[in-house]
């Protein structure tokens, strides 16, 4: 190591810039344009294992290559061929990042870029931690925590290292300017903002990414309070950390600043200096971006949100369509035993329609929850929002004024047209409750083009049909904006909203290959706009025959259901087609069943059941063992898993009618012809 004689009434500018150099846990090396060295610090001579003795100024680049081949690093072949390959490969020296892993199997990770005058600088970082927990997300704040307990135990050393003597003062005068340079070069090459605070609150020492950071020119931070250069707003979220590393105490925190219009996140460590005597000198400042890992970590949060409401909504869509089928299966039997009572009808026919509605509930939380396949087909817009206008009219208070525009929209879409109406029904009523005290509600459908605007809604560029739903009411500021397709999130008073509708319409959007986009501002309205792809007119034709009782009636069925009010109900309506009914409540009382009857010529059975055998599992048994019977699956939630079944087996999704089972039963018939 150069020094310089201990005359000097301080230390040479050279020996304290060496001295932060050795502290740095990268190896650097800076060659000039003849291959000869001009700088380094010790961490390069450990991480490559060198001696001592082999950096010195003027040293040259050959030499470390011929260490390093003599020692076998190149392996087998000749040494001086070894040597001259990389001596002429750093006379063409190219910008390049590599890695190498050591004999002693640490992993390097090498960056080298050119100098204006020929030279090039190198950086050498021991990153065999980083590829172990690289998937964590923390790993961060394991590297910086370990850099930050090695420098501070590298700075406990300062002092001695500053007291050297330097034998060699004239040369390092020589060399000083351009040594500063070089050093100022790569300190601000690395991706890490770095600043020292001296006990009364000033910079004594910024680098380039630091004054970035806070928006000032490069150099004019020094001397600076800190107050001044990070502005009240962080300086309020920091002072008491400052205030501690001042006190001797090593703090890590978090902060975030408003720069560019965007939040910014960030990461510190405060790393005090202590004299020898123990008194604190100033303190490290230690800092990076952390705004794209609080990004992801937003995300996934989001994402876990979505997933617990899937989970939660498959779970009990089951026991909810179990329910609905009891319900709607005694109600319709009532009706079909009263049809000539319109006073049983009067108060039939509106419990059938709520239960029914109740099932669409159902599909519409598991079409957001993404656990229930969409059913889509050709929707006319016209004709779809001419019937959304009569149903909402109705709904609406005198003082609230509703008007349509579907002038020129002759168009269709593909979707489902049960979730179409229930997102712009709730478009609607959203739209009536923010109009407290009247206004006007429009509702218009046009054809548009979406290229540079498809952005917006998230979808590929192309022709879609755009429906309009828009208020004149109370609007929403930017943070409610933010949040408004947020799941469970709601302005609404408790009761008188989930905070679900809009979140379950913009699933069902994506889901259909569309997008959202609202529009709103405080007392000036809100318009949402739905984006949904076109699609061609497919004429549908209706099966004939379908409300025609089934051809096989009087044979013997295998009624296997685990609920006791669901089999109730199911054994009613296939005695009423004319079926002689048997029932077993478990899978495995079903295949002892069939073992035992060899009449049975039908099984219907429910797909999730308790006891070990499902009715996937009893479907695959009677197939491989009895053949000749027939199987219909009814299933109150159906996902991923329960789709793979065995062909030609219809099922039957609860609450399912009479004649969605004559349908079921006569899909059997053509399967035995």
């Amino acid at each position: 190591m150069i020094v310089e004689t201990t005359s000097s009434p301080t230390p040479p500018r050279r020996d304290l810039l060496q001295a932060g150099l050795d502290l740095l846990d990268q190896g650097i090396t800076v060659f000039d344009a003849e291959l000869c060295l001009v700088a380094w610090n010790r961490t390069f001579l450990k991480l490559l294992e060198f001696p001592d003795e082999l950096a010195y100024i003027g040293a040259p680049f050959a030499g470390f290559i011929r260490y390093n081949a003599e020692r076998g690093e190149y392996g087998p072949g000749n040494i001086e061929e070894q040597i001259a390959e990389r001596v002429t490969a750093a006379k063409n020296f190219a910008p390049h990042v590599t890695e190498r892993r050591r004999p002693n199997g640490r992993v390097l990770l090498l960056r080298g870029e050119p100098l204006a005058n020929k030279g090039f600088v190198t950086l050498y970082s021991d990153v065999t931690e980083q590829r172990y927990i690289e998937h964590l997300t923390e790993h961060q704040n394991i590297q910086l925590d370990e850099r930050v307990r090695r420098r501070t135990a590298q700075l406990e050393n300062a002092n001695a290292n500053l007291r050297r003597a330097n034998e060699d003062n004239e040369r390092i005068a020589a060399a000083l300017g351009r040594s500063e340079a070089r050093l100022r070069l790569i300190n601000d090459t690395v991706p890490i903002l770095i600043g020292y605070v001296d006990q009364n609150e000033v910079y004594q020492y910024t680098n380039k990414g630091y004054s970035d950071w806070y928006g000032h020119p490069e150099g004019s931070v020094t001397g600076r309070a800190v107050l001044d250069v990070i502005g009240p707003h962080v300086y309020g979220q920091v002072k008491d950390c400052v205030r501690k590393a001042l006190a001797g105490q090593q703090v890590t925190y978090e902060y975030q600043m408003e720069r560019l219009g965007q939040t910014m996140h960030a990461r510190s460590t405060l790393v005090p200096e202590f004299t020898v005597d123990g008194t604190t000198l100033g303190f490290f400042v230690f800092s990076h971006d952390i705004t794209e890992q609080k990004r992801m970590q937003a995300a996934l949060i989001q994402a876990q949100k979505l997933e617990a409401i899937g989970q939660l909504t498959g779970g009990l869509a089951h026991d909810f369509n179990n329910l609905l089928t009891v319900i709607i299966g005694n109600l319709a039997a009532l009706q079909d035993h009263h049809q000539d009572d319109a006073g049983v009808n009067e108060f039939v026919e509106p419990a059938l329609q709520s239960a029914r509605r109740g099932v669409q509930l159902i599909k519409r939380l598991l079409t957001f929850s993404r656990q229930q396949p969409l059913e889509p087909e050709a929707v006319d817009i016209v004709q779809l929002i001419t019937s959304l206008a009569k149903l909402v009219r109705r709904s609406l208070p005198e003082n609230i004024m509703l008007s349509t525009d579907t002038a020129g929209c002759n168009a269709h879409v593909l979707a489902d047209p049960g979730q179409l109406e229930s997102a712009m029904l709730n478009f609607a009523i959203n739209a009536r409750d923010a109009m407290p005290n009247g206004g006007r509600l429009h509702i218009a459908a046009r054809v548009v083009d979406l290229d540079a605007n498809a952005a917006s809604f998230d979808v590929a560029p192309g022709r879609y049909a755009m429906i309009e739903v828009a208020d004149n009411g109370v609007g929403m500021n930017a943070a409610t904006l933010a949040r408004a397709c947020e799941p469970f999130f709601t302005t609404k008073r408790f009761g008188l909203g989930s905070g679900l509708g809009l979140a379950m319409a913009y699933g069902f959007a994506k889901q259909s290959g569309g997008g959202v986009a609202i529009q709103s501002q405080p007392n000036q309205g809100t318009t949402v706009l739905l984006a949904l792809p076109l699609t061609d007119i497919v004429p549908e034709f209706d099966e004939p025959g379908e409300e025609s009782n089934p051809a096989h009636t009087g044979e013997l069925v295998l009624l296997v259901e685990d609920d006791p009010n669901v089999r109730r109900v199911v054994r009613q309506q296939l005695i009423d087609l004319g079926y002689p009914v048997i029932e077993a409540k478990s899978g495995q009382q079903a295949i002892d069943m069939i073992e035992q009857i060899p009449d049975i010529a039908l099984v219907v059975s429910d797909v999730i059941m308790p006891g070990g055998i499902d009715g996937r599992q009893l479907a695959t048994h009677i197939l491989a063992n009895y053949p000749a019977t027939r199987i219909v699956l009814m299933s109150g939630y159906t996902d991923d898993s329960e789709t793979n079944l065995p062909t030609n087996i219809p099922m039957l999704t609860k609450p399912f009618l009479r004649q969605d089972l004559i349908r079921a039963l006569a899909q059997l018939g053509q399967v035995r012809k």
